[in-house]
């Protein structure tokens, strides 16, 4: 079997070696056993499972959600030699019907079908006729409601698998953590199937992010960097990709833009334009690039945060599937997060799935502020556990000013470990504070070493800590048994002290530290500047509401200077309001979120 997909390697597609999995994958399956591939965009998956089918007597079935991909590789199929179909909505029912006696006769050797029509009576009664020798199930990701694009057409292939029991079946993405891993072999009724997970590390892109500020202004140097290359812009909305767009043309830059609100046939002739190199630069919806192969494009930005950890992967997969360098830069704000959650709390969705939502959008926050290695925590999020730094993310290039924080992690990794990892961030927060709340002396845990060790520190300095412990793969999140913190490979040579831990340091001090500070800096008045007076009034009327519904004096709730303090800075996160004169640990707990809505509504 190794000699015949070596063949067809150099024969069909015209290359004398795999890449790493690739030809371990490939053997495997053509033993007819299930697979789960997890693999980047551009490393080659589409071959793990095109040599196999044509290594094996009978038909192909390989299930995709993309048309436009679909409509690509079954032309470039076509142009190899290799008999390819597409059966979707897009075809024409005298299509259809051709191409199923196509198949009858034994004329087509990889059939490409659409996960909604997948779902029809006649699509399974056609499929029922067939001799399929292999199931191949592109972008498995969308069947999981872990993953980041969840389909519920999807789950109309564990009937396929039902009905094909001695077939082999592929499951291939570039996005999935453990948790969506384990659910896509649950929800496919995969059989013992052999996982293998290449590289979550995309070498050549530079990875950095940047606080929305002068957008416009960094993305035109950016493209003057790149003067003559492709170069992807995502936006959150159709509304910014025409306004930025337009903002980048009256900078004399070329560009056009893509979303679904436009005519097909307007999308069409961008994405054609894009394609061919007509069009360099496109301002688009996440929505645009999924379906199409493009291998030279050198840079991706996000004008806006994405809702989490996958999606981005997955877009930043586009730049550089050639290999070459290419760059790839993200702009944040909490205007962003807090816009984002409006939309998961707005959309039909299932409590549960919500509630996966908002984990992983905080997650996509974290990895937006992360001062550590931004490549490492993507690895580390995915499972790949790894130290070392990349040296191609902003964060490795220009490091910031960390100290040990070794006996710090030591003091969190023993609560952890001393819970029986049964214990959320905010609970391990507690404990290391010495809370005496209900939950914690009903079980037991104000009675372990390490309760209270950390009480000389912020709950806010050690949420800010413990993240940066996930995100270095020291700690990890079980999003399957309610986000409870688990160990990880790592976590045994930092209890052990063979591994050292730098964290870089949080904005708020100790305790002892800010009474210094506050004794010797409390006759200076900090100047923020002039005062907004519209958003002021705002700040007060809901100030008023509060006092009303809490039956106190307003100056109770917030004093004037506070609230003008506010007014004067428009704070837009956690960190920024508790550098306020005013607001305590109590008042952030209590109202911060509450206040930075009020400022990012008003800024919005």
């Amino acid at each position: 079997m190794k000699s015949k997909i070596h063949q067809i390697l150099k024969s069909t597609f015209g290359y004398d070696t795999f890449r790493y999995p690739q030809e371990e994958i490939i053997v495997h399956v053509a033993d007819k056993k299930d697979a789960l591939v997890i693999m980047p965009t551009g490393g080659g998956k589409s071959l793990c499972f095109q040599i196999p089918a044509l290594a094996m007597d009978g038909l192909t079935v390989v299930v995709s959600p993309l048309i436009a991909l679909m409509k690509d590789q079954v032309n470039a199929l076509n142009a190899l030699g290799v008999k390819a179909s597409a059966y979707n909505s897009h075809a024409s029912l005298s299509e259809l019907n051709a191409i199923e006696n196509e198949a009858y006769d034994g004329k087509i050797k990889m059939l490409y079908i659409s996960p909604e029509k997948l779902g029809t009576k006649n699509c399974m009664t056609f499929l029922s006729r067939l001799q399929i020798s292999l199931v191949a199930v592109d972008e498995a990701h969308c069947v999981s409601m872990w993953g980041n694009d969840f389909r519920p057409d999807y789950l109309n292939l564990a009937k396929l698998r039902d009905a094909l029991p001695n077939v082999p079946f592929i499951a291939l993405t570039a996005t999935a953590d453990s948790s969506t891993q384990q659910d896509i072999c649950h929800q496919l009724h995969l059989n013992n199937p052999g996982i293998f997970i290449s590289s979550f590390e995309r070498k050549n892109i530079t990875l950095s992010a940047a606080p929305a500020n002068k957008r416009l202004d960094v993305i035109e140097a950016l493209i003057k960097r790149n003067i003559g290359k492709s170069g992807i812009i995502y936006c959150t909305s159709r509304k910014s990709t025409e306004s930025v767009c337009e903002a980048l043309i009256n900078r004399g830059i070329k560009a056009d833009f893509y979303h679904a609100g436009m005519a097909q046939e307007d999308r069409s002739k961008v994405q054609e334009a894009f394609i061919n190199d007509d069009l360099q630069i496109i301002c688009a919806t996440v929505a645009f690039g999924m379906g199409i192969d493009k291998s030279n494009i050198r840079w991706v930005v996000h004008y806006n945060m994405p809702k989490n950890i996958e999606g981005y992967y997955q877009e930043i997969g586009r730049a550089g599937r050639d290999g070459l360098p290419s760059e790839a830069l993200m702009f944040y704000n909490f205007m962003d997060y807090e816009m984002l959650k409006e939309f998961v709390k707005d959309s039909e969705a299932t409590e549960a799935f919500k509630e996966v939502q908002y984990a992983k959008l905080d997650r996509m926050w974290e990895c937006a502020n992360t001062s550590d290695c931004r490549t490492n925590l993507l690895l580390n999020y995915f499972g790949e556990y790894r130290q070392e730094p990349c040296n191609h993310c902003d964060n490795c290039l220009q490091p910031k000013e960390s100290f040990d924080g070794t006996v710090l992690a030591q003091k969190a990794l023993s609560a952890i470990v001393r819970t029986n990892e049964q214990i959320s961030m905010n609970m391990l927060i507690d404990i290391l504070r010495g809370s005496h709340k209900k939950e914690i002396v009903d079980k037991g845990y104000d009675k372990i070493k390490t309760f209270g060790a950390g009480r000389d520190r912020y709950a806010m300095e050690w949420k800010s800590f413990i993240t940066q412990m996930i995100n270095q793969g020291l700690i990890s999140i079980d999003y399957t048994d309610y986000y409870k913190l688990k160990t990880t490979p790592f976590s045994k040579n930092v209890l052990s002290g063979e591994l050292k831990v730098n964290l870089t340091a949080s904005v708020l001090k100790l305790k002892t530290e800010e009474k210094v500070v506050k004794e010797k800096k409390t006759p200076v008045k900090k100047e923020f500047g002039p005062i907004d007076n519209s958003l002021l009034g705002k700040l007060k009327s809901w100030r008023l509401f509060k006092a009303k519904e809490m039956a106190m004096p307003p100056y109770v709730i917030m004093h004037d200077s506070t609230l003008e303090a506010i007014a004067s800075s428009s704070p837009i996160n956690q960190t920024e309001l508790a550098s306020i004169p005013g607001i305590g640990e109590h008042k952030l707990n209590k109202y911060g979120d509450e206040l930075i809505k009020i400022v990012t509504d008003y800024l919005a």
